[in-house]
């Protein structure tokens, strides 16, 4: 896995929470679930989210935007004329399968990232993001194939739409990364640091050392350690330690795992000192954090 792919793992939308909605003007739709991604595309017409300090964005013609949560926003039809009213939407709206060519229509995937690795994405994105110009319009073969599941009732439907807009949440990301990447993304591309993390996210439970890395890329240590520095904006047992108490953060979920189990599937063969690492990165002690999330 790359560093990008490995936050991208666990982002899928649900069947429970994908909507498709045929709106008439005046129209305005609040969103208050409190997800923390919400994919909005405009499969025909256009809209402005408002977002909850007032800020607009237009979101074009078979366009997409990305609204980071959890505060509530709204998407309406016209930016000029005060949202005193909104239909509240906290999970999926359905809609006649008609679609009438003078109507919005709207698809929204919503996703709830509550994971390590999932706050990892979030930090990485702005408030509102809009999707690149090479995203969308009537050529774009993702939204051609949206258009047409959502506007026809057919089997395994829902399964479809949830697939296709996984494909287009991560081509959007993937399109605005290329353009906005924090450090990490864009070291990537660089010969010696891009070998350096795909090595550490491919065993990130191995005994790693700057010199063990460093001869993995074959560069000397000293060379490894001012070049991943420089690119990734911190050294790389640091880079190390954070991932790995992120991925601990989405182990610590699962319901049969324990401290100890987990510590070993992420590196630290002594427990303590896993306890005491994951305190310091994350502010909680794994044993609270695995209690309130399997409560």
């Amino acid at each position: 896995m790359d560093a990008f792919g490995d936050l991208l793992r666990g982002v899928r939308a649900n069947g429970a929470l994908f909507g498709r909605t045929v709106l008439t003007s005046p129209w305005a739709l609040r969103f208050v679930d409190g997800a923390t991604l919400t994919l909005c595309t405009m499969i025909n017409g256009e809209g402005w989210v408002v977002s909850d300090d007032g800020r607009r964005t237009h979101i074009p013609h078979r366009g997409t935007v990305i609204v980071r949560g959890p505060a509530p926003f709204v998407v309406v039809d016209d930016p000029s004329r005060e949202v005193h009213e909104a239909l509240d939407i906290r999970c999926a709206t359905t809609c006649p399968s008609t679609l009438d060519s003078d109507a919005a229509a709207m698809v929204v995937g919503i996703y709830t990232l509550e994971s390590g690795v999932g706050r990892r994405l979030l930090a990485a994105l702005p408030p509102v993001l809009v999707a690149p110009e090479e995203c969308g319009g009537e050529d774009d073969a993702v939204l051609r194939f949206i258009a047409e599941e959502a506007a026809a009732e057919r089997p395994g439907q829902q399964v479809v739409l949830d697939r296709l807009l996984d494909w287009l949440l991560v081509c959007t990301l993937r399109a605005w990364f290329d353009r906005s990447a924090p450090a990490w993304y864009q070291a990537q591309s660089d010969p010696v640091v891009g070998q350096a993390l795909r090595a550490l996210h491919s065993d990130p439970a191995r005994s790693w050392t700057v010199a063990s890395l460093a001869s993995s890329v074959g560069v000397s240590r000293a060379a490894l350690a001012k070049r991943f520095t420089a690119l990734v904006g911190e050294p790389p047992l640091t880079y190390l330690t954070g991932w790995r108490m992120d991925l601990a953060a989405d182990l610590l979920a699962e319901p049969e795992s324990t401290v100890a189990s987990v510590a070993r599937r992420v590196g630290y063969a002594d427990g303590f000192a896993f306890s005491a690492a994951f305190k310091r990165v994350r502010g909680v002690a794994p044993s609270a954090l695995r209690l309130a999330k399997t409560s």
